[in-house]
This record gives C-alpha cells, structure tokens and sequence, in this order.
C-alpha cells in the first residue's frame, strides 16, 4: 500500500472508531458521572492503540468489535467496570498486552474480568474438542467468581453473531451451533432473555435460514390482519391487547398489556416437539401484562379468567415458584378476544425487568442505587454477595462443585450441558420441603439433589405414597420419600437413566471406586495364586517390603495395579520377591487364569449370581456374566449397552451359560405402544395370559391424546416364549407396537 494509502485508511480508521465510541458515550452518559466517563474513555484509547493495524473480515478496524459489544452493555446500563472490561476483552488474546498490563492502568478487578473472558489460546491440546471444553471449564470458573464475565461474553458473542455473514458458510455453521449449544442456553439459565432470543435468532438464520423465513412470513401474515371488521388501522395484537387493557383497568388496577408475536426459533422449538404444523399452533400470539404490585397479578388473573374460557393445562405460576434464574411470571392461555387462543404473562413492572435482563438487570440496579447515593462505584458490593441474585448463579456453584468429581474438562462440559438445557420441575419432600429438579428427572435424581449420602444408599421410594422404581419419571408435585438401606446400593447402570448432572458425577464417583475395589480383590487373588505356584505361602509382609521398589504408598495400590495388569503384573512382583523360583509346573507365566463356565441356577439368583435389571435376560439368549466384588456375578445379554462399559476389563468378564432343563420362570420386559380406546387395556392383559404369561409389572411411561406406553414385566420361561407373546400383540388391532424392552 502507497504512503498516502496508508494516510488514508489511517484516517478512515480513526474516524469510524471516534464515531463508534460518541455512540457508546453516548449511551454510557445517560447513567454514568463523568469520572467513569473518563475511565471509559482512557480504556477507549488503550484498546485502540493495543489493536492498531488489525482488521476484521468485514475490513472496518478491529476494535469496532470490542467497542460495539461496550455499546450493547451500556444499553443495559452496565457498571463502568463491565463497559472497561468490554473494551479490552480481547486484548490479552490479540495483543502485545499483558495482565500486568491492564492491573496497572485499570485495577486488579478488571485485569480478572478481562483474562476471565479471555480464551486459553495457550493452551497446546490437540484434540478441538478437549480444547473447546477446557476453555469452558476455565470460563465457567472465572463466572462463579464474578457473573459479569458471563454477561460480557454474552455481548460479545452477540455482536459476532451480528457480523457473521464476513465468515466462510463452513465457520458461520461452526459458530452459530456453538452459540445454540452453549451461549443462547447460558443465557436463559442466568435469565437474561435479551441475549437469549437474539442469540437463538441469529444462530437460526444460520442453520436454517430457509425454516426461520417460512416461519417469518407466516407471522408477517398474522401480524398484518385487520381486526374483524376489517379495520386496516391497527392491527389484531393491537386490538387484543388494548381489550385486555381496558379489562383490567375497570376493576381500579393500573397496568400495561404488551402484545408480541412468539420468536421464530420459539415456534420451530414448539412445532418439533409437538408434531405440529404452523397452522396448528395456537399460542402463537403472547401478552404481557404489567402491574405495580405482586397482589395486582393474582387480582389480574381472576379478572381475565372471568371474562375468558381457561385452556386446561396451560396455567403455570412462577411467581410463587420462580424458575432458577430468578424468573417470575403467571402464564396462562385462554380464549380470549376474537375467539383468539393466546398465553398471556402478569408480571410486576420488576418481575418483567428481571425477565427481560436477568442478573444484568440487578447489576445495573445496583449502579443506579449507588450513584444516587453519591458512592464511589468501586465500593458496589459483589453482585451475587447477599439476596436477590443468588438464585441465577447458585446451578454454577453446583457445577463448579463437580469439578472434583469430574475426570477431565470433556466430562465437566457434558455435565454442564445437563444443566443448561432443562426446563425444571418442583416436588416436595415428606416434610414439604421444595426441591426444584430438571424435566424428565427420575426419584433416583430426587435423592441425588437431597443429599449424596441419600443416593448411594437409596433402597427404593415412595411416590405420593406409593413404592416405585427408582427410574419413575418424577412430575410436577409429587412427594417423594427415599427409603434407604444400609450399604451402598449404587449400580453402574444406574448412570443410563438419571438426567442430572449431580447424580451422573456421583454414580460414577462410585463406580469408579467399585471398579477399584474389584481390581484390589482380582489383583490380591493373582498373587495369592502366584504364590501357590511357585511353591511359597502368601506373605503380606514380603509384598510391604516390595512397595518402595515399585513407588507405591500401600498394599491396596499394588493389588490395583496388578489386577488392572497394565503397570505391574503378579510375574513381577513375584521375580523381586523369590527371583530364582519356579512353578509347580514350571517357570511361572503371566497367562490368564482359565475361567470357570459357570452354568446359571435359580438356586444361585440373589446370592452368587443375579440377573441384571437393565436388560432381563432370558434362557435362549445369549449371554455374559461380569463379576462384580461383594455381589458376585451379574449376567447381562451379550448385546446391553451396560455390559460393554467393561469392555476395558476382560478381567471381570465371566463365561456363564444356561442350565439344559429348568422350571425356573424368568421375568422379560417389554414396551408396548397402545391405543386409547375402551377395552384395550383388558385386551392386552388376556392376549398375555391366554398365552402363559403371568405379568408381574406394569407402569404407564406415556400418555398422550390417542396412545399410551406401558413398560411390562412378564414371566415367561424362555425367550422364544417371550418372542410369542410379543408376536401375538403385535397382531392386535388395539396394539400399535410391542417390542423388548431395556434402558
């Protein structure tokens, strides 16, 4: 480039960026003193000298960037800390800038926001994806510290999802499902909607820009029809809601009613899940109405359910029970003006600012607060510190807390998505205590958030008062009693039908050490046989004497390592204690001991040898056992997803077989898709007996308009029986399919 070139993009340059900041001071005045506004703008002339020279694909100045996502803060009327922090987020990343750096000009507590946002771009992994969840382990670290890293990285995110269209189609797919996957629901869980919808919006018009514009047009169409007398003037949102208004407003309440059609993505989300078409939805229109005080919600929604037919089912009340990130609202749906189906939200003029901006919208409360009070913004108590706020962050505490527990960054991320894509449920416990639980919970997920101890020991539970598995899918308002045995009852299968993340980290905290125990008593029973061959008694005081030669700590360490045979096999340790001996048989080898066939007999079930839940097997099927330290062994099918976590243990694995005669019958599971029509429930229950069946559980999974799920356990005597009765049920007119079942 010509000198006078470069002049001139200089100059381009400078200009664009003074303009882009009188937009943020712009903003940023409307609520802060002109000391922070002077703060702001010393930050505005380090960024700016820090990115000098770097261009963003669009080809306008780099730091446009940090100072668009300034702006977007400030319209949420963020602390001057947090738009200083927006400034520089990507100067350690980008720049020759240091931590040092930014401490010394601008304070400890910005130097932590800014390496809080910053990616670990050091970090040398080479697996993406090990790379991509250790930056958000060190993310979510850094946000259960101070949230405003979180809402910084919301806004930044944002603005790229604004400036996508620069990137190649290939990286604009990659970031817009990262966003999907893990900013748009960060979002909702801190409650911060107006990120949130963007987010999903833009992500959207990514992924499926040809969706998201069908949808467009068909809510252009609604949004543009007149009201019933074909008035083009307003529009029928408009109408609808200066109806609801006006209702409200006779009975003395002061309120205003928004009217809004629902998001695209909204829409899709609802049309997938439950199998509908555009047309079919009615909830398509929203209303929101905002009243001064807590007691006008509840008086509001007696007036509008008065006037207006209620839709069974679709009345939820998170004022009384808010949602984790703070959100509190009445939603119902009636059928209201013009025979129109709408939901309609009552909320208080503070309920929906939270709605809308979440924790931001405490933060900048607080600045507010602070300024009149003529107080230095430096003095601004932490944001989660005490009360209002704690709700949104406390799930981030949790999970934080599962880094302990977790083996590495993929499993932390994996636990961290559990969390963020679940809407929530309440059930109590038999004092009436409220636990909030995702949805689709189990009552073993119940004991789990109780308390650890409650979960590892859990016998069984009493739902409303009646026993039921542990893998019952809790509902709303259920009263769950955990009935507790004493020792640990925990199973690795256990981890297939739990939701939460706390019970996942659990279950295989405990899997991991019954793994270990079993590994200990392999490990001792080779050596103990290794000592036999050789000829010498089994001596634990020679295997002490050995521990420092292999640098371990205990006994148990060695009967580990060995039984896992992958460090240390019995031959070695065997060569370091008696070198020159030999084998009954000869030199001793390090051949796997022969494993017993061991012929399955009822006698045995419940002592030696039991038959797994997680896949019911049968005679006829084929067959693995695996043996488990102080519960002998389990027997699985040779194809349960259960049996193959031991694939890495062969040690475990025993032959077994069924015995060639047995009046033994044996319980086989099965799932079954039934119509809801009167008598079918009968019908299925005589097609199994008439064919020898003798059912021995039952439980409703599903139900739904026009079918139901049963999950069924029925004793038959082998699998070719249980093949028949499956054979004849599906040939019923009433059964719509019929299939074995495990989980």
């Amino acid at each position: 480039m010509q000198p006078d070139q470069t002049a001139h993009r200089q100059t381009e340059d400078a200009r664009q960026l003074a303009a882009s900041y009188d937009k943020l001071a712009t903003k940023a005045g409307e609520y802060l003193d002109d000391d922070q506004l002077g703060q702001l703008y010393h930050a505005f002339e380090f960024g700016r000298d820090a990115h000098d020279g770097q261009y963003r694909k669009s080809g306008h100045p780099y730091f446009t960037h940090p100072i668009a996502v300034a702006e977007i803060l400030a319209e949420l009327k963020l602390d001057v800390q947090t738009l200083i922090t927006a400034l520089l987020h990507d100067t350690l990343e980008d720049c020759p800038v240091t931590t040092e750096d930014i401490s010394s000009r601008f304070g400890d507590k910005i130097a932590e926001l800014v390496n809080g946002v910053t990616k670990l771009s050091q970090i040398e992994i080479q697996s993406f994806d090990n790379k991509q969840a250790e930056n958000f382990r060190k993310f979510m670290l850094a946000i259960s510290r101070d949230v405003r890293v979180l809402i910084v990285k919301l806004a930044d995110r944002t603005h790229n999802m604004r400036t996508i269209g620069a990137m190649a189609a290939e990286k604009q797919e990659k970031i817009a499902q990262e966003t999907m996957d893990i900013f748009a629901p960060l979002a909702d869980r801190m409650g911060i909607y107006v990120f949130q919808h963007e987010l999903e919006d833009l992500s959207f018009n990514v992924l499926q820009p040809q969706v998201r514009s069908s949808i467009i047009n068909s809510l252009e169409n609604i949004a543009n029809l007149g009201d019933q007398k074909g008035s083009d003037e307003q529009n029928m949102l408009d109408d609808i809601a200066s109806e609801l208004e006006a209702l409200v407003q006779e009975q003395g309440l002061d309120c205003t009613v928004e009217g809004r059609l629902k998001t695209p993505y909204s829409i899709y989300l609802k049309m997938n899940r439950k199998a509908m078409s555009f047309e079919q939805l009615f909830d398509v229109n929203a209303f929101r109405i905002i009243l001064p005080e807590r007691a006008d919600c509840y008086q509001a929604l007696g007036i509008i359910h008065q006037k207006y037919p209620t839709i069974i089912g679709r009345f939820k009340d998170y004022i009384s029970a808010p949602k984790k990130n703070g959100y509190q609202s009445i939603h119902t749906s009636v059928l209201g003006p013009y025979n129109q189906k709408i939901e309609i939200q009552i909320r208080t003029d503070a309920m929906h600012e939270r709605a809308e901006k979440g924790v931001a919208a405490h933060w900048a409360y607080k600045v507010v607060k602070h300024r009149d009070e003529s107080q230095k913004e430096d003095h601004i108590p932490p944001l989660i510190a005490e009360g209002e706020g704690q709700d949104s962050t406390r799930w981030i505490r949790e999970l934080t807390s599962l880094l302990g527990q977790s083996t590495g960054s993929v499993e932390f991320m994996d636990a961290a998505k559990l969390e963020l894509y679940r809407d929530q449920i309440f059930c109590f416990s038999p004092k009436g205590e409220l636990y909030n639980l995702p949805n689709g919970a189990t009552a073993l997920d119940f004991a789990y958030s109780v308390h650890s101890d409650l979960g590892d020991y859990c016998d069984y539970v009493l739902i409303n008062g009646k026993h039921r598995q542990l893998s019952t899918v809790l509902e709303n308002g259920d009263q769950v009693k955990v009935v507790t045995s004493d020792k640990v009852t925990v199973k690795i299968e256990w981890e297939d039908f739990v939701k939460t993340a706390r019970a996942k980290s659990h279950i295989r905290r405990m899997s991991r050490n019954l793994q270990q125990q079993q590994f200990i008593y392999l490990g001792k029973s080779l050596l103990s046989e290794e000592f036999r061959y050789r000829g010498q008694p089994f001596d634990e005081d020679q295997l002490k004497l050995s521990l420092l030669t292999f640098n371990l700590s205990s006994l148990d360490q060695l009967y580990m390592l060995v039984g896992e045979g992958k460090t240390l096999t019995k031959k070695l340790v065997l060569d370091h204690i008696h070198p020159s001996t030999e084998t009954k048989k000869g030199k001793s080898e390090d051949k796997p001991i022969p494993k017993p066939v061991f012929v399955f007999d009822s006698e045995h079930e419940g002592a030696s040898v039991q038959l797994a839940k997680c896949c019911h097997p049968l005679p006829g099927d084929k067959i693995i056992g695996i043996f488990n330290s102080g519960l002998g062994i389990t027997v699985h099918t040779n194809s349960c997803a259960t049996a193959y976590k031991f694939d890495e243990m062969p040690e475990l694995w025993v032959e077994v077989a069924w015995p060639r005669t047995s009046r033994h019958r044996h319980s086989g599971r099965i799932k079954v898709l039934l119509l809801n029509e009167p008598g079918s429930l009968a019908k299925m229950c005589t097609v199994i007996s008439q064919h020898s069946g003798n059912i021995s559980f039952i439980q409703l999974e599903e139900r739904k308009l026009n079918y139901f799920t049963f999950i069924l356990d029925i004793e038959v005597a082998d699998i070719d029986h249980l093949n028949n009765i499956i054979s004849v049920l599906r040939s019923d007119k009433f059964i719509e399919s019929a299939e074995r079942y495990s989980f």
